[in-house]
């Protein structure tokens, strides 16, 4: 069992940057593939972000890619997401979610836990 809880959101301008951190509960953090996904209002929820256990491989959806970047501290049970360059378009709730699954999956539904999300707003 996983319990994740994000923090970090806030309302920046464009162009800014934001850090958000997810930190976990549980003592086989370290065993679990981490993802991030956003949902904005009326749109379904999308992977932006994955990193395996060891935080040796990630991978990016095309939307973030060379703007965002994923990390992970075992030692603290956190996971990361620096968000820089920040556009309109990035206005959502941010969600972590933990995986068991050994490859950097973007399928919502291999995730088995999920954090409360955190609000990111972008103003023009």
């Amino acid at each position: 069992q996983v319990q994740l809880v994000e923090s970090g959101g806030g309302l920046v301008q464009a162009g800014g940057s934001l850090r958000l951190s997810c930190a976990a509960s549980g003592r086989t953090f370290s065993s679990y593939t981490m993802g991030w996904f956003r949902q904005a209002p009326g749109k379904e929820r999308e992977f932006l972000a994955a990193i395996s256990w060891g935080g040796a491989r990630t991978s990016y959806a095309d939307s973030v890619k060379g703007r965002f970047t994923i990390s992970r501290d075992n030692a603290k049970n956190t996971v990361y997401l620096q968000m820089n360059s920040l556009k309109p378009e990035d206005t959502a709730v941010y969600y972590c979610a933990a995986t068991s699954r050994t490859w950097l999956t973007l399928k919502i539904n291999e995730y088995s836990y999920w954090g409360q999300g955190t609000q990111v707003t972008v103003s023009s």
